[in-house]
């Protein structure tokens, strides 16, 4: 991971719970889930490990881990590309901000599809987000029929550089690709597969937000990962860490994903 270190990215671990766990389910999963990171001493300065609960329960979150110095970071699963006005149901990047949010996911296959959120909307929202002092974890996946008809890299090519069009030179984003035939299939892309698609991704954003961006920007994968399989990702040279989903809601699972070092070599 020596690449990895020289350009300061410090793999990121980051859990997607999606519509899963009320305000009050989610203090007691930060409760246990810090206290099982250090009961197990991760070394937080090598590796990040992050949360992303509904909006519901972010205020939560915030206290809880403000208060009692969990040193956990957090975001939210979405974000708006208006800053106010008359969008009823949207929330606004400066909202989240003012929560001490640190990140926002956007553009997740989820929304693409069940929202039809096209790339130019994404785009959108991790300007909003940038604007207001937001990290973006932009994503980006295949489909099954995709993979088949054009390869595993081609559609999430084309759907960064649409999203990062806009973007300004050196913006601090995250990219997370998640091929959409693995998200919750128990069959996850192999590492090989993984890295091959980051390394053209890192290119992408290279291109667009500048050399010095492209190597220091964090590259995740997604996509039916867990404790048995992190490791085998996180030895590639361009993946820098996970967009986990339903393992990021088992405590101890999650707890063991954070602590991918202790699998290498395993």
């Amino acid at each position: 991971m020596a690449v990895k270190a020289e350009a300061g990215r410090r793999p990121l671990i980051a859990g997607n719970w999606k519509l899963n766990l009320d305000h009050l389910q989610s203090i007691a999963f930060v409760q246990k889930l810090a206290w099982s990171l250090q009961d197990a001493k991760l070394d937080f300065r090598t590796v990040e490990v992050a949360v992303f609960p509904p909006f519901t329960d972010l205020r939560s979150v915030q206290s809880l881990i403000v208060s009692d110095h969990f040193p956990i970071t957090f975001g939210a699963q979405d974000v708006s590309e208006h800053d106010s006005g008359a969008y009823t149901g949207e929330i606004s990047g400066a909202f989240l901000k003012a929560l001490e949010c640190t990140y926002a996911i956007v553009g997740h296959s989820e929304r693409r599809s069940y929202h039809h959120e096209t790339s130019e909307l994404v785009g959108a929202k991790a300007a909003a987000a940038i604007r207001h002092g937001l990290v973006p974890v932009i994503c980006v996946g295949e489909t099954a029929e995709d993979l088949e008809a054009r390869g595993a890299s081609a559609v999430p090519v084309e759907q960064l550089e649409t999203a990062l069009a806009g973007l300004p030179k050196g913006s601090d984003i995250v990219v997370a690709y998640e091929p959409v035939w693995a998200i919750g299939s128990g069959q996850a892309a192999t590492p090989e597969q993984a890295e091959n698609v980051a390394a053209q991704l890192r290119a992408v954003v290279g291109t667009a937000l500048g050399e010095e961006a492209g190597a220091a920007t964090r590259i995740l994968y997604g996509g039916s990962v867990k404790s048995g399989n992190i490791a085998s990702f996180l030895r590639e040279p361009n993946v820098d860490g996970a967009l986990v989903g339903g393992a990021s809601l088992v405590v101890d699972e999650f707890a063991k994903i954070a602590r991918f070092q202790s699998h290498v070599g395993t």
